[in-house]
């Protein structure tokens, strides 16, 4: 019987291993240096139609992992991943940015030619920050909010939902988390609330906290709205986060459910590690995931 998590894959796993040395090979070829700095890498090229539909994943970046940048070297590190979908957090849009400073930073991602779908985290613990959020997102022409409410702001949160038409991503945070540590957390809350409010799932943290990782996203995913993609250490709360690939959890397993399901959303690499330098350990992340989307 194996003693493996359900989250993790064998360290002696071939595949694993050849996943590895070809994504050494496409980080690479973005063009990073050691400063984070390079050439700019070319766009991603088009699937072939036998191909396009394992390959169809939207793949972003949370600015979180720039959050040592400004906004414009934020866009410029995203384009050069070869990202296209970009959800900024405060630090690069702040939530109480007036309406032309707002018109200044959509048009910056829209002239580098991202789309800007979502913002977030934010908080939603007073009906107050939860109307500045949604108008935010209004002006700003995100799809969707990624979120950390309150339960007691949930049905405030409908409204806004129902009013706007833009989508609520709630965000679990793992240990530590007394409101949504699980993707089970959120689900369970919202039985009675419109499908637009549903779930981001951080994988790191869910994997993190024990939870099965694989089997939360099937069950959980009629509302999957936006992930966070990373990858962590260890099983547990002392699991810190690595490059996507060489940690534990089954990155492959986790992309066959998205692509088996038909998952719409953005999947977002959230990369928390090295903020003075991240954009090394992003470009491996990003190349390793596309390689397994190649492949599976």
């Amino acid at each position: 019987m194996s003693n493996l998590h359900p989250n993790s894959v064998p360290e002696d796993n071939p595949t694993r291993r050849q996943f590895l040395r070809r994504t050494a090979t496409a980080a690479a070829a973005i063009g990073c240096t050691a400063t984070g700095v390079g050439r700019a890498a070319p766009g991603p090229q088009p699937a072939s139609p036998e191909r396009s539909r394992r390959t169809a994943l939207k793949l972003g970046a949370a600015s979180y992992s720039f959050r040592k940048f400004d906004l414009d070297r934020t866009i410029a590190l995203t384009k050069q991943l070869g990202l296209e979908y970009l959800c900024l957090k405060s630090f690069h849009l702040p939530l109480d940015a007036k309406p032309q400073q707002i018109a200044v930073a959509v048009e910056k991602v829209r002239r580098a030619g991202l789309v800007l779908y979502g913002g977030g985290v934010i908080s939603m613990h007073q009906e107050a920050e939860i109307n500045q959020a949604f108008d935010y997102a209004k002006a700003a022409g995100m799809r969707v909010i990624v979120a950390a409410p309150s339960v007691a702001m949930l049905p405030a949160v409908e409204r806004k939902v129902k009013q706007y038409d833009i989508a609520v991503a709630i965000h679990n945070h793992g240990p530590g988390d007394k409101i949504f540590p699980t993707p089970q957390s959120v689900y369970e809350k919202l039985t009675d609330f419109d499908k637009r409010i549903g779930l981001c799932i951080d994988i790191g943290h869910t994997v993190r906290i024990g939870a099965d990782l694989l089997a939360s996203t099937e069950k959980y995913f009629d509302r999957l709205l936006d992930i966070h993609m990373k990858d962590v250490t260890e099983a547990s709360p002392k699991g810190h986060e690595i490059q996507v690939g060489r940690g534990i959890i089954n990155i492959p397993g986790f992309l066959r459910i998205l692509v088996k399901n038909e998952y719409s959303g953005v999947v977002s690499f959230e990369y928390e590690g090295e903020p003075d330098n991240p954009l090394p350990g992003m470009s491996e992340s990003v190349a390793y995931t596309r390689r397994v989307l190649a492949e599976i």
